[in-house]
């Protein structure tokens, strides 16, 4: 079929013409992106972008042409028409005639132009990361709303009540008797403020310390005295820091102990061996990164005469003191009283309490420590709930049996616990004797010694040899037992009463002695049996030594004195030698190297012709 052909159908060219077609033309950039996203941090959704560049630049062509009704374009013809015809030939006098002709101003003026250098553009943009954010949700009702205003009203209050208490505490001058009681009672009182920059400030005063004795940290941890080359096997102490509290001056170092786990770390018991002038006691925590303030303080209103550190809870503290009160500090706590502390009701001595060791945790896992008293008992101590139990070990007496009658009581003066077998250990008296315990005979000794002529002040196993023992008193010597043996091993006269000796951690033959002459001795009997290697004196005049103890790691040993001073000496080479074996090697702590030695020593007494 040919439609074309057809002339049965109308064609009406006009009414073509006259159909209209619209077209919409815009000026919108086909290649541009239509998908644009961006990320909202306000919203933390990608978002798309609405505005959409659509300019596209098909040529471009800088030029020197200029529109001849712009301000620049008439500026330039202004110039040509001063200056005349550029484009005609002009020689150069005539160009210097016309210059010379040219008068701008008839006021001396000068023409003068520069360009500057443009600093390139730079474009800087930088992107923080957002803040984080967590999804809270709650739920709040009239009463909800009610409690916390009340709340807040209740906190204001007592914070008001506290700040009228100081301010009339501080105001009364009849309390100043007792400011080293309730002064830290104040303290933390309001340590609401203290305790937020307390760390802070405790960081940046050891800072400053150790900035200002720089010389005695230097010493402390690189100095070594070169001259014991030289000595014949003697040595020297060298002073370091001492340590001291302002609040404490009129009161004597009665106890000295390290802290096992810190070992920069040591414990200062302070009271008064004048018993006519008791004025209590306090506790004080000293550490070699700080001389200069105490790292913990607990005033207290009696006396104290001994302590000891857990040795493995570091933070609980057994404290004896004058009344006969025994009290256990957690260091943890924030209070200043002692967590646990014995009563009448509990069986609290009745004598000032001479010394306390902690011993192993019961078949319950409760804690425990012994204490010995001037009234003849030997007190165990449990730690159950928030009380004090206790029960009697053994009561001493004069003839060596076990009686209740008083008069026949002798008066414990020092105690110590074997190191290896927890039942034995050792106590001694006012009347100069030793004895030898049993924690599973109370009805007898095992053993009884006449040790010295006064009071036995300190009795010490040794660190290292299962049988040796060491003790001392105001008779002026210091015997060395073997407690399988009623007879001393050595005696050595230190010609003035002796305050207190400790056996060295790291020798089982080096041990130290102080005096009330101010000095410090030092022996080592595996190089003099019958001499010191080192008496020093330490403190100045009219001073008098009361307690030493060595550190556990560290090549020094503190002494105190009856004024309240903690004086750090280190030990020069000679005062340190630890054992050796064959090939030259140092053994370590605890080696059976340590026992020979000393068994070397009693087989050479009991032979005097080997010597």
């Amino acid at each position: 079929y040919n439609w074309m052909n057809d002339k049965s159908r109308p064609v009406d060219k006009r009414q073509e013409l006259k159909e209209e077609i619209t077209r919409v033309l815009n000026a919108n950039n086909p290649h541009a992106p239509k998908n644009l996203v961006r990320y909202s941090f306000k919203e933390r959704v990608y978002k798309p972008v609405t505005a959409v560049d659509h300019l596209a630049v098909h040529f471009a062509l800088e030029g020197n042409l200029l529109h001849k009704e712009s301000d620049e374009a008439r500026r330039l013809s202004i110039f040509h028409e001063e200056t005349g015809d550029e484009d005609k030939p002009r020689s150069a006098s005539s160009k210097r005639r016309k210059r010379e002709a040219k008068i701008t101003n008839q006021f001396n003026f000068s023409e003068r132009a520069g360009q500057t250098r443009n600093n390139p553009s730079r474009e800087r943009s930088c992107q923080t990361e957002p803040p984080p954010r967590i999804t809270f949700s709650d739920s709040a009702n009239q009463w909800e709303i009610y409690d916390a205003y009340l709340e807040k009203l209740q906190k204001q209050d007592s914070i008001e009540k506290k700040r009228k208490s100081t301010v009339e505490k501080k105001e009364d001058f009849d309390v100043k008797k007792n400011l080293h009681i309730t002064k830290p009672k104040l303290i933390y009182a309001n340590c609401e403020d203290v305790t937020q920059v307390a760390e802070v400030a405790k960081i940046i005063e050891r800072i400053v310390i150790q900035n200002t004795m720089d010389d005695i940290a230097q010493d402390f941890k690189y100095f070594e005295d070169a001259s014991d080359e030289f000595r014949d096997q003697e040595g020297t102490l060298l002073p370091l820091w001492t340590f001291q509290y302002e609040k404490a001056r009129h009161l004597s170092v009665t106890a000295l102990c390290w802290n096992n786990k810190y070992q920069d770390l040591f414990a200062v018991g302070l009271g008064s061996y004048d018993f006519g002038k008791q004025a209590g006691g306090m506790l004080l925590f000293f550490s070699l990164k700080n001389s200069a303030f105490p790292e913990h303080i607990y005033p207290t209103a009696s006396g104290i005469l001994c302590l000891d550190i857990h040795p493995q809870l570091s933070y609980l503290v057994a404290v004896g003191f004058y009344d006969g009160c025994v009290a256990v500090y957690n260091l943890k706590e924030q209070t200043r009283d002692p967590v646990y502390k014995s009563t009448a009701s509990t069986g609290k001595h009745t004598d000032p309490v001479w010394q306390v060791r902690w011993q192993n945790d019961d078949m319950d896992n409760n804690h425990m420590f012994c204490s010995v008293s001037s009234d003849g008992r030997v007190v165990t101590w449990t730690l159950v709930k928030n009380e004090l139990m206790s029960s009697d070990i053994i009561r001493l007496s004069v003839k060596g049996c076990i009686s209740l009658c008083l008069l026949c009581a002798a008066h414990g003066t020092s105690l110590d616990f074997h190191k290896q077998i927890d039942y034995l250990f050792l106590v001694g008296t006012e009347e100069g004797k030793i004895y030898k315990c049993s924690k599973t005979y109370s009805s007898q000794f095992l053993e009884t010694y006449d040790a010295h002529r006064m009071p036995v002040d300190t009795i010490k196993w040794n660190h290292f040899h299962p049988r040796i023992f060491i003790s001392c008193s105001s008779d002026w010597n210091v015997k060395i037992w073997d407690h399988t043996i009623k007879t001393p091993m050595f005696t050595f006269d230190l010609g003035s009463p002796v305050g207190d000796v400790c056996w060295a951690p790291y020798s089982s033959t080096i041990f130290a002695a102080v005096t009330i002459d101010r000095k410090v001795h030092v022996f080592d009997l595996s190089i003099n049996k019958f001499e010191g290697i080192c008496h020093q004196i330490v403190v100045a005049k009219k001073t008098r030594l009361t307690h030493i103890e060595f550190n556990p790691i560290h090549p020094i040993i503190i002494v105190g004195d009856d004024r309240g001073t903690v004086t750090s000496l280190k030990l020069s080479p000679n005062l340190r030698k630890k054992p050796k074996s064959k090939k030259g090697q140092e053994l370590p702590k605890g080696s059976e190297a340590e026992v020979l030695k000393m068994d070397r020593l009693l087989a050479l007494l009991r032979e005097p012709e080997l010597d």
